[in-house]
């Protein structure tokens, strides 16, 4: 294999790690990356802040195009096949870390989880790959889950519903993909008549594309006392969010649903066994640097959604990542805040997923491991 160039969005996880031994890495701001940037470059490799398109690589060298994320809504696919350039994403890469943020959204909420366990239902927008693992999480857990994807065929969903039912849903979580392509567009898919159509106690999380909300008709609904409660992982104009909107909504993070350390790591490898493919080279050894997180110890006699509620918050604390990004944006001026918004998602703290880590539990106690392996978890006996 000869030697690449290789540049690559700085946010990106272990890119020298994994691509060292295929040339010379390079790492920039991905909000940044010019044509300049590009001489020279073979292989580029970037996240969802790089519009990758004709303007972008004409003229360029480059051969490979890789996003470590698993929509693509922000690369010309069409140019680069056009132009025979290769490309790769990274589907269900951060699906895992997306199903955990939305789990930790919900079990931060009032009593929503019992709610849902009880009874209630999730609606879920979108049925890629965070959709399905999403339902494949809540139904191993025992909720109830209603789902709308008009460009899927009915038979390829499992509990298909209405856009109309799925606003119904005690919970409603946004995982479409953006597109403006007929005949569903999912630009503004819900806009202020659909919104006002949201059970004022609802839960509504968005960690799809900020774009899928109309942000002037949510926040219209919000500043009246009307609409759903709200949880915004994505937002229209990133990194320049609506501070206004942002001191109405429940929660608000700095788009880091996906940002665990597993699903980077993930990520970030799928791209290098991609490009080997690419290049006809056999897929690089090496393992995903995946160290175990230290194991937990389940408190004795948690049960339901009370164990649910410490094994997400186990790993995962969504209230830290709201309070850094209103830190961060409230009373600060435009170019304050949208440097806040990218240094929040650059020095992002390391993160576990719960899925795959180790907890301990006390002998016999069946109900908390069944919870506990629906929720992912390898689960051994505490020691007496």
């Amino acid at each position: 294999m000869s030697s690449l160039q290789i540049l690559a969005d700085q946010n990106m996880r272990c890119v020298a790690e994994y691509f060292g031994t295929m040339g010379s890495v390079s790492l920039v701001d991905g909000r940044t990356i010019s044509a300049e940037d590009l001489s020279g470059v073979d292989v580029l490799l970037v996240r969802s802040v790089t519009a990758v398109n004709e303007s972008l690589l004409a003229g360029s060298q480059v051969r490979f195009v890789g996003t470590a994320t698993s929509g693509f809504d922000h690369v010309d696919i069409q140019y680069l096949a056009e132009r025979g350039i290769g490309f790769a994403h990274a589907p269900g890469s951060n699906a895992n870390s997306v199903v955990e943020y939305v789990l930790a959204a919900i079990a931060h909420t009032d009593d929503k989880l019992e709610r849902l366990l009880a009874g209630g239902s999730l609606g879920i927008i979108g049925y890629g790959n965070i959709g399905q693992a999403l339902a494949r999480r809540c139904s191993a857990l025992g909720i109830a889950v209603n789902v709308y994807d008009p460009w899927l065929d009915a038979d390829v969903l499992d509990c298909a519903a209405s856009l109309s039912d799925v606003l119904g849903c005690e919970v409603i979580s946004i995982h479409a993909e953006l597109t403006h392509r007929q005949p569903w567009p999912s630009f503004h898919l819900l806009k202020e008549a659909q919104l006002t159509a949201v059970p004022g106690d609802t839960l509504m999380i968005n960690a799809g594309r900020g774009e899928l909300i109309d942000t002037g008709a949510l926040l219209k609904l919000l500043k009246i006392g009307l609409g759903p409660r709200t949880v915004l992982d994505v937002w229209e104009g990133e990194p320049l969010i609506s501070s206004e909107l942002l001191e109405y909504v429940d929660i608000g993070t700095p788009h880091i649903a996906g940002y665990s350390l597993d699903g980077k790591n993930l990520a970030t490898s799928m791209l290098r066994d991609a490009l080997a493919q690419h290049l006809g080279s056999a897929a690089i050894s090496g393992q995903q640097n995946k160290a175990d997180a230290p194991m937990q110890a389940v408190p004795p006699g948690l049960r339901s959604a009370e164990l649910i509620r410490w094994a997400v918050g186990a790993r995962y604390n969504i209230v830290e990542d709201d309070i850094a990004l209103r830190a961060k944006t409230l009373g600060s001026d435009s170019a304050a805040a949208s440097q806040g918004f990218d240094d929040l998602r650059k020095h992002y703290r390391t993160r576990r997923e719960l899925s795959g880590s180790t907890v301990a539990i006390e002998p016999e106690q069946k109900e908390q491991k069944t919870l506990l392996e629906a929720l992912g978890c390898r689960v051994v006996a505490a020691d007496l």
